[in-house]
């Protein structure tokens, strides 16, 4: 049986990778993960008893635990999602960001590099990097990111995937490792972490808490549901041309203000039980200052993925939207385990410096 890594296979989109694999394929699946704040095996709870998955505690910035997982279990690829991924923790962090993005990219590369050339070349051993439209920087009113869009990051989260797919692309150049890249745009459905916007408003609008819209809230996103997103990786994973990038996107370009007021029609309509005396739960909204660099429109052009491997997304923005309010709204307990811990439902990103 054929094995795959999946590193940050505990974090939200390496979740739906792995549960995707699981359910839709007979891959033998490992989950590398070091289970970081974001990092929940809950997530995992379907899967976590079937024979053909594994979770292996690990650090990718760990040379001999990531050595030590090629060595016991033979991968014939590797799906690379582990990384520090919000923008506003990088603003007030980014020393973690350079150091798991970039350098524990760096660390399994070296390792795939020399686990792939001691194989024999009909083994057909695959790393696959998964990224962020983020890299591209910012588009004004018009036009879309495209595969051979040049990389102008502005956060240093952005900044640092940006670095690890150029690292991706120079071992594949130098070394011959054969790679495949994968971009994406903002992704959505169950079990996102709340730090991220669609679940914040959610769970802040359920507690009657004020839903905190940067700025004028005119900043544009393409919105793409996870669950079709697992499955572009998949393909790409499996039949992409080794060297090559693909975009993921949803076609689901929205401005986030009208998508916090999408919510709450929404939760009007399925938690109809307002708290706090609110009669609409966009009466929660509340407009606080901008976060430093905040790239003003993403779109991405998923025309190559289309062509090439025949995948587009299933979920409108309207039908994934409301399969993501249901699924928060059956798994209140998964909610409240997640708001016991360190995040208390602030916005982050706005103290820049001491």
């Amino acid at each position: 049986m054929k094995t795959i890594i999946v590193t940050g296979g505990a974090g939200f989109i390496g979740s739906a990778v792995i549960r995707h694999l699981i359910e839709n394929s007979d891959y033998h699946v490992v989950n590398f993960d070091k289970l970081t704040y974001a990092g929940n095996l809950e997530s995992l709870v379907s899967v976590a008893d079937h024979p053909r998955y594994h979770f292996e505690k690990g650090d990718i910035c760990d040379h001999r635990q990531v050595k030590n997982a090629f060595i016991e279990f033979k991968p014939c690829a590797v799906m690379h999602l582990a990384a520090e991924s919000h923008v506003d923790r990088s603003i007030d962090g980014p020393a973690e960001f350079i150091n798991t993005n970039i350098v524990g990219t760096s660390v399994l590369l070296e390792v795939a590099r020399q686990y792939a050339k001691e194989l024999e070349q009909s083994h057909g051993f695959r790393f696959h990097h998964v990224s962020t439209d983020e890299v591209y920087g910012t588009l004004g009113e018009t036009g879309l990111f495209h595969e051979q869009s040049p990389y102008q990051p502005n956060s240093p989260y952005s900044a640092s995937k940006a670095s690890s797919d150029h690292l991706v692309r120079a071992w594949h150049e130098t070394y011959g490792l054969p790679v495949v890249i994968t971009n994406c745009s903002n992704n959505y459905g169950p079990y996102q972490f709340p730090e991220k916007l669609i679940p914040l408003m959610i769970l802040n609008a359920l507690a009657g808490e004020p839903l905190p819209v940067y700025g004028k809230g005119d900043q544009v996103r393409d919105w793409l549901y996870v669950d079709d997103h697992a499955r572009a990786l998949c393909l790409v994973m499996e039949q992409g041309s080794l060297g090559e990038t693909y975009n993921i996107g949803g076609h689901n370009e929205m401005m986030n203000l009208d998508v916090v007021n999408t919510l709450c029609r929404l939760l009007d309509a399925k938690a109809p039980q307002h708290p706090n005396s609110v009669t609409k739960y966009e009466e929660l909204i509340s407009f606080v200052t901008d976060r430093p660099g905040h790239d003003q429109r993403y779109a991405i052009d998923a025309g190559k993925i289309k062509r090439a491997l025949g995948w587009e997304p299933q979920e409108t923005f309207q039908t994934g939207l409301a399969k993501t309010i249901d699924w928060y709204l059956d798994n209140q307990p998964w909610c409240d385990h997640v708001r016991d811990g360190s995040y208390q439902g602030e916005r982050l990103g706005l103290v820049v410096g001491d």
